[in-house]
């Protein structure tokens, strides 16, 4: 194929897609010519769950393929699974079906997350093997529940943090010593210090980031996924939290304060990339609310956040000659026109057409 249009994010004109599905380095005689008006690396969605199925309940391999077509169908055919009650690899391979890039099992602590999602660990010094196991089973991450409600506190329960500090170094070692990242979820700023000084590479939401800690993110080249669409259902989460007034209150000021919080860590230079958190509450196939969400939070490339750079961050190819033919094309520029992230013109996958 022969698509004649603009590349971006360079602006290059037109790019030639061979017949192994790759991007050609050369023009290639006789190929056929497509109207392709803006081109884009394929979307990422980089914090996503293919294996969790709407309301919770772990998917099985039929409905994690559905979830993948509907991701393909939005333009995100590079995914970041942050955790699956799911093995998802019998997928890993399919030309028709998004690269997924798999953390295996969340790690928490019993009663302190969704249950039937985590491998719970009675004992916290447990974690450092767990997460080396967990960086056996995945593909480069590791997932761990930083914070959540304990309701052993009765009425006044609140986010707090599942891990000391010490076990929290020692299992982030454990895992870049097995070649593997490591990344958390986190809502509240209480777990926030140990994860962030433990050395992890990315943290999830983050919603209670502080200035302090935000510097800190920033001279560590921490990341930060903030998932602004599931942000959106905390005060509704809150309305459901009557019995825990102090916890309901939280969330809906974490949620008050999302954007702003996103938009200081922008400022501050974190790396900041986009994931919707789709799969149990969020459905599949958002990246186009999520990218909105952080432009209005303030990115200069939210665009990008979710395309070329987030590419680069989890050392995957753009549009580069060799590189998998693995893109999406746009009637206009949607940097300038966000609105047309919702209706790709075309989507490629390895070369075929979608």
């Amino acid at each position: 194929m022969h698509l004649r249009g603009t590349v971006l994010p360079d602006g290059g004109t037109d790019l030639y897609v061979d017949d192994a599905g790759q991007v050609s380095a050369e023009p290639l005689p006789g190929a056929e010519v497509v109207d392709a008006p803006f081109i884009l690396p394929g979307l990422v969605d980089a914090h996503c769950h293919v294996g969790i199925a709407t309301g919770g309940a772990p998917a099985d391999l039929a409905e994690c393929e559905e979830q993948a077509v509907v991701e393909r169908g939005a333009g995100a055919l590079l995914l970041r699974d942050c955790g699956s009650p799911t093995d998802t690899s019998p997928l890993r391979g399919r030309v028709d079906l998004p690269e997924i890039i798999r953390a295996a099992r969340h790690l928490a602590r019993p009663k302190r997350y969704i249950s039937g999602l985590s491998i719970d660990l009675d004992d916290p010094a447990l974690l450092p093997d767990a997460v080396a196991e967990q960086a056996a089973a995945g593909d480069g991450w590791v997932k761990l529940v930083g914070d959540w409600i304990d309701r052993g506190m009765g009425a006044d329960a609140d986010l707090t943090p599942l891990w000391p500090d010490d076990v929290l170094k020692a299992a982030v070692d454990a895992a870049h010593a097995a070649g593997a990242r490591v990344t958390a979820h986190v809502f509240g700023t209480e777990a926030l210090p140990g994860l962030i000084g433990a050395g992890i590479d990315c943290i999830e939401h983050g919603t209670g980031l502080t200035d302090e800690l935000i510097a800190e993110m920033a001279e560590r080249g921490t990341a930060l996924v903030p998932t602004l669409i599931n942000v959106d259902t905390f005060p509704g989460i809150a309305d459901k939290a009557g019995r825990y007034p102090a916890y309901a209150e939280h969330m809906r000021e974490l949620h008050r304060t999302a954007r702003d919080t996103v938009g200081r860590a922008l400022d501050a230079g974190v790396p900041v990339f986009a994931g919707t958190d789709a799969g149990g509450g969020i459905r599949h196939g958002r990246i186009a609310d999520e990218i909105e969400a952080l432009r209005q939070a303030g990115h200069p490339d939210a665009v990008g956040a979710a395309s070329w750079t987030a590419r680069r961050w989890l050392g995957r190819p753009g549009l580069e000659p060799g590189a998998p033919a693995d893109l999406v094309v746009y009637r206009e520029d949607p940097r300038r026109n966000p609105a047309v992230l919702r209706d790709p013109v075309l989507v490629l996958l390895r070369g075929r057409r979608y």
